[in-house]
């Protein structure tokens, strides 16, 4: 047990001294307190990046104080890279929270829901599907229907715990229980596509991934998606669960090493971001194979409507004025972390029977944050209030993400307001104009 400590300790130090050399380019700009949705709504230092890199400086002294309150103050961010994509001196500000993230996780340990989720479920793919899917046939007895046209239920039972958060409730038929795995050879495009559904499409939006295996037919590109994928990682790195990550991100390299494909495509922006950037950065501990395997998928990875326009060359002309107006929502991880923004706009210009309609601050953060929502739901829902306004200032008939988190939280803050705006998939929209 000593000798496990001692490994510990060094093991901590060394993290903090790696922390430390990132956090030197940091030159308290504030440019980012512009920029932060959590800044925007407290107006406190501690919230905005620049807060709370001086915080990261004296790590070590203030875990020791209080880790509690450090743990506090570092979640309270949605790691929406709205601060890093608008940085001057390029402060690899993402790297430096998620890794600070782990150094405190590893300090406290994880909370008993905590490791139930991460290290219970998350890792065992075919019993967290199991689980999910009972829980969607008995989903009726708890929860009742807030909005018939945004799709959303609410849980007044529960509103103790959950507050009074509209949500999509669990598909009646998930999507892996109506296609557990597909492996297409390539048609007319000559080409063949690694397909990752991702969580909450899998779970909540089968319709997604369904549209994209449309697509992908509709084109003549073969798919290969192997049965009992796991997740990406960000929700248990995001919480500092760095073992769990690992453990998720050598179980889909394993997965996705059996079969040759072109290009890794994804229906989630996050999910996107992470196997794109997150994944290259934190290799420590990786194999020279896993490594390669994984600098390899970084080139490979592409959201749906980027792989679209940019690949297929799938050209739309912009229609005249007149139809259902249709908005778009620039989720963070697809615009900020990857630099898609042009490529969905220009598949919604051109759908038939839609007129495009761009809304003030397209690319202002909604409020999700993954577990940030479940943390601070109080701060959530103000920064999805503004998206919300947003919004309806525009006078859609429905709005458009590349997200299915973004949309999850545009649909609760749209129906806790009466607003009968439907939240749809840019994938959704586009695969019902294929014939």
């Amino acid at each position: 047990m000593a000798e496990q400590t001692k490994q510990d300790l060094k093991e901590l130090s060394t993290a903090l001294l790696a922390l430390d050399d990132m956090l030197i380019s940091c030159m308290r700009c504030g440019f980012c307190m512009s920029v932060c949705p959590v800044y925007g709504v407290t107006m406190r230092e501690a919230d905005v990046t620049r807060g709370k890199i001086t915080l990261l400086e004296n790590l070590a002294r203030h875990m020791i104080d209080d880790p509690e309150a450090v743990n506090e103050k570092l979640n309270r961010c949605l790691l929406c890279g709205s601060c890093q994509s608008n940085c001057p001196s390029g402060v690899k500000i993402m790297d430096i929270f998620l890794r600070a993230r782990s150094i405190v996780a590893r300090y406290l340990g994880l909370t008993p829901v905590q490791k139930l989720i991460f290290r219970g479920m998350l890792v065992r793919p075919k019993l967290f599907n199991a689980l999910l899917d009972l829980s969607g046939k008995f989903q009726k007895l708890f929860i009742k229907d807030a909005s018939r046209v945004v799709g959303t239920s609410c849980a007044p039972l529960f509103a103790g715990i959950i507050g009074d958060r509209h949500f999509p409730a669990l598909a009646k038929k998930s999507f892996h229980s109506k296609m557990p795995s597909l492996d297409t050879a390539p048609g007319v495009s000559g080409l063949r596509v690694a397909f990752f559904p991702g969580c909450v499409s899998d779970k909540i939006f089968p319709g997604v991934p369904e549209a994209v295996l449309r697509i992908m037919e509709h084109h003549g590109v073969g798919v290969f998606m192997p049965a009992d994928q796991s997740c990406c990682g960000i929700p248990a790195l995001a919480s500092g669960d760095r073992q769990t990550y690992d453990r998720l991100v050598r179980d889909n390299l394993r997965l996705f090493a059996q079969g040759g494909f072109d290009y890794f495509l994804t229906p989630c922006a996050t999910c996107s971001a992470t196997i794109k950037e997150i994944w290259p950065k934190l290799m420590e501990g990786y194999s020279p194979a896993e490594q390669m395997r994984i600098r390899d998928l970084q080139d490979q990875v592409m959201d749906v409507s980027q792989f679209l326009v940019d690949v297929l060359n799938v050209s739309l002309p912009e229609r005249a004025e007149g139809g259902k107006r249709v908005t778009y929502h620039d989720s963070c991880h697809l615009k900020k972390s990857l630099g898609v923004a042009a490529q969905p706009r220009a598949i919604l210009k051109g759908l038939p029977g839609y007129a495009f309609v761009e809304m003030p601050e397209a690319d202002r953060c909604c409020g999700s944050g993954g577990s940030f929502t479940l943390y601070h739901y109080g701060l959530s829902k103000e920064i999805g209030k503004r998206k919300r306004d947003n919004i309806v200032s525009v006078s859609p008939d429905l709005v458009a993400a590349g997200c299915p988190a973004c949309m999850m939280q545009i649909m609760d803050s749209l129906s806790r307001n009466n607003d009968d705006i439907p939240v749809r998939h840019v994938a959704e929209l586009y695969a019902e104009t294929l014939k």
